[in-house]
Order: C-alpha cells, then structure tokens, then sequence
C-alpha cells in the first residue's frame, strides 16, 4: 500500500488513496499512525478521486475517529498534488464543505499554501466542568466544534491545571456530544496570538489549522484584535485574515512531504 507522509507546522499526516484503502478508514488510522509500531501520524487523509476530476477528502484520526476536517491535513494534501501533479489551485471536498488551496510559494518539498477556511461562528459561553468549576471560553465552529479558552499564564495553564489536563477534560466532557478541540489563547498584541491545542481524537499537537481559525477568529470577535493575525503554535506561526464576521476566513501557512513509501503487510 502506498503513502505520503506530510507535516505542516509538525501536525503531520499520512496521506493514502481511497481507492487502496478500500474504506478500512478506522483499522488503518489506529495501525498506520502508531508511533512506535508504524508510521506515526496525528491521523490519515484519504484522498478519494471522483468523477469531473472532483477531489474530496476524509480525516481520521490517530485513535480512529472520524473528524469533519482537518485545516493543516487538507493544506499537507495540498502540497502533495502540488508537487506530484503540478496542481497550484485546488479545491478539496471536506465533511465541512470545499476548501480552496492555493500555492503561493513553492521550494520543494515545502509548500506554502493559502486556504479558504469557510465562515467561523464564535460564541461565548460558560461550561460547568465537574472537578472544575466554572469554566469561560468560546465555542467556536469552523466546520469541526472548537473550545477556546483565553489564558494569562506563561505555560498556559488554566483552573489549576496544565493546559494538556485541562484540555483532556473539556475535549470528552458530555456536554460535547461528539468531543471537541480545545485552544488555550494567550493575546500578545493586536496582531498576534499564542496557543497551544488539545486536539480531539489525537491530543496535544504542535499544530492546527483550523484550531488556528477558531484561535484567531474568537480572539477577533471577543478581545478586539486586528483582522489580520499572526497565531503562533509550537510548531510555528500562521497566518490568518478574516475581513468581516460574514466572510470567509483565509489561513496561510507552510506544509512539507516527508517521505512517500510502501506499507507492506496490510
């Protein structure tokens, strides 16, 4: 079977063609995304080729759970057609709509790619968290469910806890049907924010994308930063423009293949 490992900021994903995987979506995500007995991989995009030359994609994650989309796995898939097939624009079916990526700079194998990120909703909102309290935040959807918490401590800690505890906690709390992604906000300037996410399905990653918009745009709308933001992650800085509320948020940021290979034994 074969495979395209690809990271963007060190969210890293394998990518594999629908029509090898034959729909073994789950078994192969828990297998090929070990990181001591596989690959390793945050999760696997499988690429389906449709008919009219359609592309659409579906994300699982580490654990085998499906998720809506992923912003740095679809600008990784991106990045992969740019440099296997030539392709500078591309639209990409998600769970969560199309999203359009274009290659604004290329030095392969990295990609720098700018894509359409749909039209976030943020809303604020308070959650009772058993063993924790009161907890404020936003709930935020960018096409997947988002929680982002807005934080004042070097480390990002929060309610007493680290923000890796925290983050566990809220992300399988019931009263998130099916779990969420949770952000930890620090607002540096006008201009520029710092987070760190727990990620449903996979845990703390150096990386998001679309945890990137939900950062960006709840930190827009309810602390009154500029419409143009650098978001800082572990694994580096992205770039996120959003005009208005009603308009489509843009995300830019780099994605690189890693290696491409053979997965024998499946």
């Amino acid at each position: 079977m074969d495979f395209v490992k690809a990271h963007a900021c060190g969210n890293d994903f394998l990518i594999l063609e629908e029509a090898v995987a034959q729909r073994r979506h789950a078994e192969l995500a828990k297998k090929l995304c070990s990181r001591n007995t596989s690959i390793g991989a945050d999760g696997i995009e499988f690429l389906e080729r449709r008919a009219g030359g359609e592309f659409f994609l579906r994300l699982f994650n580490a654990d085998g759970s499906e998720a809506e989309l992923s912003g740095n796995g679809t600008r990784c898939v991106a990045a992969w057609l740019a440099q296997s097939e030539g392709l500078t624009q591309v639209t990409l079916g998600t769970h969560a709509g199309k999203r359009a990526c274009t290659v604004i700079e290329a030095s392969d194998p990295v990609y720098t790619i700018e894509s359409e990120m749909g039209v976030p909703r943020v809303m604020a909102r308070a959650i009772d968290l058993p063993g924790v309290g009161i907890v404020e935040g936003a709930m935020v959807n960018v096409g997947n469910p988002h929680f982002v918490l807005f934080v004042h401590t070097d480390d990002f800690s929060a309610h007493g806890m680290s923000w890796q505890e925290l983050g566990a906690k809220i992300s399988t709390d019931p009263m998130f049907a099916h779990g969420t992604n949770v952000e930890f906000v620090k607002v540096l300037s006008k201009s520029e924010i710092e987070f760190r996410i727990f990620e449903r399905g996979c845990g703390p990653t150096t990386s998001s994308g679309t945890g990137t918009c939900a950062s960006s745009s709840a930190a827009m709308v309810l602390r009154g930063v500029d419409r143009e933001l650098t978001a800082i992650a572990q694994g580096g800085a992205q770039r996120t423009v959003w005009p208005s509320n009603q308009e489509v948020m843009r995300l830019t940021g780099p994605a690189e293949i890693i290696c491409a290979g053979k997965v024998a034994g499946l």
